[in-house]
């Protein structure tokens, strides 16, 4: 089987401080670091490392070919990104505080350009049984997913940046909505009706030190408890999480050992500092023993 991603692709510049700044304030960064992100770029590698096959669809600037070959390093297929001249690649300010809280700012860039050609011509290499995964971080989100659905793959949405049109226009071809409690109580208000009755198969709600709650159309609702860890970055944990959940999903294990997985490596994430670039891999997640 395989993973065929719509996501970004960001070239992070993260910033350690003693705080997360606060308006108006000038800060003075203790520590500097570029590095590959994107919420996209960040799922890609967490299923690559997490042992299934990933072809990433997107696009970068001639300053982001770098970013190519890093996901390229990392073992995802990157036939599918495109370099477009003239534009500049998306990008991230990230400023990470010593108690491991973050603040962003993003520029989409060429996040913004990936075509309908595109996606069409990437997703005819699809299976039926394969999985496609999208977030809120590009254009052609619905066209990808009508296209999957019709192909007979499995549709999972990661719902952030939460935008409630994004949102409903993927909804009708979601098999697994993925999203925090904030962006879960953003789409209630904005649907009027709670995530467990929008009639999609499987929803998980991810609770940062909670955990997170997995529900399902049938009625049923798992709490999975998070691994008590001591935080030095959550930048990108939550991606994390999402791709090995889909990575744990397109190898075949049920819904709850794909989470009891991503779980450990969400957990594992959150101890080091950085996004694509410090990703665990299945052998780092077994070695620390975490829970």
């Amino acid at each position: 089987m395989a993973v065929w991603n719509l996501g970004s692709i960001n070239i992070d510049n993260v910033y350690r401080v003693p705080h997360l700044p606060a308006p108006g304030e000038t800060l003075a960064a203790t520590a500097f670091s570029q590095g590959l992100g994107g919420k996209g770029a960040n799922m890609s590698v967490a299923i690559a490392r997490a042992a299934s096959r990933v072809a990433h669809i997107g696009a970068v600037g001639a300053d982001g070919k770098w970013t190519v070959e890093r996901l390229m390093e990392y073992g995802v297929d990157t036939r599918q990104i495109e370099v477009v001249h003239g534009e500049a690649t998306g990008h991230a300010i990230i400023a990470v505080a010593e108690d491991g809280e973050n603040q962003i700012v993003l520029f989409e860039g060429t996040n913004r350009t990936i075509t309908q050609d595109r996606i069409g011509a990437a997703l005819t290499e699809a299976s039926p049984g394969d999985t496609f995964l999208t977030q809120n971080e590009t254009s052609g989100q619905r066209m990808g997913a009508d296209i999957a659905k019709r192909l007979g793959l499995r549709v999972v949405y990661a719902a952030a940046p939460f935008d409630p049109g994004a949102v409903k226009d993927v909804l009708p071809f979601t098999d697994m909505l993925v999203l925090n409690q904030v962006e879960a109580q953003q789409l209630e208000d904005a649907l009027g009706k709670p995530v467990n009755a929008l009639g999609i198969e499987n929803v998980v709600v991810t609770m940062g030190a909670e955990g997170c709650l997995w529900m399902t159309d049938a009625g049923g609702e798992t709490h999975v408890p998070a691994i008590s860890v001591t935080p030095i970055d959550t930048t990108g944990a939550g991606d994390t999480f999402t791709g090995y959940l889909v990575a744990g999903l397109d190898r075949g294990m049920p819904m709850r050992q794909a989470l009891d997985l991503a779980t450990q490596a969400g957990a594992l994430m959150v101890t080091r500092l950085g996004t694509a670039d410090v990703i665990p891999d299945l052998k780092e997640i077994e070695d620390a023993r975490l829970g």
